[in-house]
């Protein structure tokens, strides 16, 4: 018999500006470098790549992205899909 919750996943209460984060993160950990050393090869501070990751920084600036979505191989748009 069913109870009448609804169940949600994750992404449904996901923001634009959290999706990013989750992305950058997602994409991260399947290239197998940890925040420090894929800071490192953004040329981003480890705290910036973590605000991000965790949604505190929520709109981060083109130059940033661009660094970040370089190393990954991927588009800017990848990350806001």
């Amino acid at each position: 018999m069913p109870s009448g919750r609804q169940s949600f996943g994750y992404n449904d209460f996901m923001t634009e500006e959290n999706k990013i984060g989750f992305n950058i993160k997602k994409f991260r950990q399947a290239t197998g470098l940890s925040q420090d050393k894929f800071a490192k090869q953004a040329n981003i501070s480890c705290s910036a790549l973590i605000k991000l990751e965790t949604g505190i920084i929520t709109n981060p600036n083109i130059l940033t992205l661009q660094k970040i979505v370089g190393v990954l191989g991927i588009s800017v748009n990848d990350l806001l899909a």
